[in-house]
């Protein structure tokens, strides 16, 4: 077992040798897991005295337990924006080299460290103002800590290994010129533990368990929040890497592997892989915030802005608007602010213009599914009309396009055009589906596809739900909006048009409400409406 000791007093891994991923294969990871690190740091508009900038850290955060359990035990979930003393990974590994395979764990996490300003006799204060009229303000800040480790996987057979996780107490100042006081950055120390341990499934298949606990003494049990956070993991995952051996997809695992990836339970944290696209992999990433497999960061953003759920180029252009003053509490609030402040004020065009969008890709012209299928057999419009897709789904439409794609007649405009939506009316359209026309108001069973399909699709598996409207693409596939039939929301999400949206695949017609051939219970691959624990991974309801 290789492992030693970084900057910052975290863990690194010794270089090493074999034939698995190189030791860059985590940092080909690295844009996505510092995203991950980051996320909701400092949220838009970047000043400490913004309310959503008062409520801070909310994935991923491990507690010494007794603070977090003082109420009742936590409850499991597969992402971890619950606060939580523990963190769970449980995964797929093939063996490619039998008696050599090694396994490589690093778990990173933030350190909370207050910033204080102390004016002259060591007293501490909100703000302090120097005399070029630079302004520092006191704020919760924080440090990236991480711990590497390399197993033999036969010792993980044997019994497994545990390694400590955590950061060393610190104090740091700063004398501010002109006699104008102090900047005291204060750490406590973290301790925590990570365990990793192997069970073997056949020859050539075992389940690596990863399990990172708190186990800094608790503070007492009404401590606030913010003041227990000084002794909290923020922000952690883990990112896994085989040598000689492989990691399977929990989303879309390879045939054959489903039962075994029903049985993984991934608590507070979800798994996905990394590296080209496939259904294995070397490297996995296990993060508190549902990925898809392989994810990326899109190649047009210039850097992070710590709010990976909104749009780069909105979130660019409100703060170009933001004054002079707001601009200066920013930089005074924490460096990172500053940082994305001094970006975009300096951005240049040819990049500010690539936030606008790009083309991943094109869908093939050519059909290649059962015209029963097809979704250019809808009403009241011609094969391969085009509109524009709804602005706020929820979920589905997020995989591959449809099966088919006719193509726009030479005589219609084109989908920007003025003219386009001509002739189309999403409430009363319809398209075919095993021979049955769908359109508003049809009700249908939600059957999304295994490969493929959006994450949050899969926890809807085999539940029913009420067609609202038919839309069609830009890029000539179809999709329809539902609402579902459990939901105690389903009226007001229809009134303003809130819906989940799948393929026409991905729909089995059913009867109106109470109709005699329709099953009195959901379908034995059916997810249940409500779980008793939804640590399983998505792939066990997606079956």
């Amino acid at each position: 077992m290789a492992e030693a000791w970084a900057e910052g007093g975290t863990k690194s891994a010794a270089p090493t040798g074999g034939t698995g991923p190189s030791p860059g294969v985590f940092e080909q990871l690295g844009a996505v897991a510092d995203a991950v690190l980051y996320e909701g740091y400092l949220l838009y508009p970047y000043r400490r005295s913004s309310a959503k900038n008062r409520v801070r850290w909310q994935f991923g955060v491990l507690f010494p337990r007794d603070w977090v359990e003082a109420d009742g035990p936590v409850t499991p979930g597969v992402s971890g924006s619950a606060d939580s003393w523990y963190q769970q990974t449980e995964c797929l590994l093939r063996v490619r080299q039998a008696g050599s395979a090694r396994v490589r764990v690093r778990v990173r996490h933030l350190q909370m460290q207050r910033k204080q300003m102390q004016e002259a006799g060591h007293r501490p204060v909100e703000s302090l103002r120097t005399g070029d009229g630079t302004v520092h303000l006191s704020f919760d800040e924080a440090l990236p800590r991480e711990c590497e480790v390399e197993v033999p996987l036969d010792e993980l057979l044997r019994g497994g290994h545990t390694f400590a996780v955590g950061a060393a107490a610190g104090e740091d100042v700063e004398t501010l010129p002109e006699g104008a006081g102090r900047v005291v950055r204060t750490r406590e120390e973290l301790r925590a533990e990570t365990t990793v341990t192997a069970d073997r499934l056949s020859d050539d298949l075992c389940r690596i368990r990863v399990r990172t606990t708190n186990t800094a003494p608790a503070p007492p049990p009404r401590t606030p929040r913010d003041e227990a956070l000084r002794r909290a993991l923020i922000a952690t995952h883990t990112l896994l890497g085989g040598d000689g051996a492989e990691f399977v997809s929990l989303i879309d695992p390879p045939a054959g592997l489903e039962a075994p990836v029903r049985a993984c339970r991934n608590e507070f944290t979800f798994p996905v892989l990394g590296g080209e696209a496939g259904d294995t992999g070397p490297v996995l990433l296990s993060a508190p915030i549902i990925l898809p497999d392989h994810p990326q960061v899109a190649p047009e953003s210039p850097g992070d802005l710590h709010d990976a759920a909104e749009i780069d180029e909105i979130l660019t252009l409100r703060t170009m608007l933001l004054t002079d003053e707001e601009k200066r509490e920013a930089r005074a609030t924490d460096p990172r602010a500053a940082a994305i402040l001094d970006r975009v004020d300096t951005m240049p065009q040819e990049v500010f213009e690539r936030l606008h969008g790009a083309v991943r890709s094109l869908t093939p012209a050519t059909p290649t599914a059962r015209a029963d299928r097809l979704p250019d057999a809808v009403g009241s419009r011609a094969p391969g009309t085009l509109a524009a897709t709804p602005a706020d789904r929820l979920s589905g439409a997020a995989g591959s396009p449809a099966p088919a794609t006719p193509t726009a007649p030479a005589d219609r405009p084109a989908w920007w055009q003025e003219g386009a939506d001509d002739g189309l009316s999403p409430a009363s359209d319809t398209v075919l589906v095993d021979g049955v026309p769908l359109g508003g108001g049809s009700r249908v069973r939600l059957r999304p596809r295994g490969r493929g399909a959006d994450a949050q699709d899969m926890f809807l598996a085999g539940r029913t739900a009420e067609v609202a409207a038919v839309f069609h693409d830009v890029d000539g596939s179809v999709h329809l909006a539902v609402t579902l039939d459990d939901d105690p929301a389903a009226e007001l999400n229809h009134w303003y048009g809130r819906f989940h949206y799948f393929r026409p695949d991905e729909l089995e017609p059913l009867g109106p409400a109470g109709f005699p051939d329709e099953p009195s219970a959901p379908a034995p691959a059916a997810a249940p409406a409500r779980h008793t624990s939804d640590s399983e991974t998505p792939a066990a309801e997606a079956e």
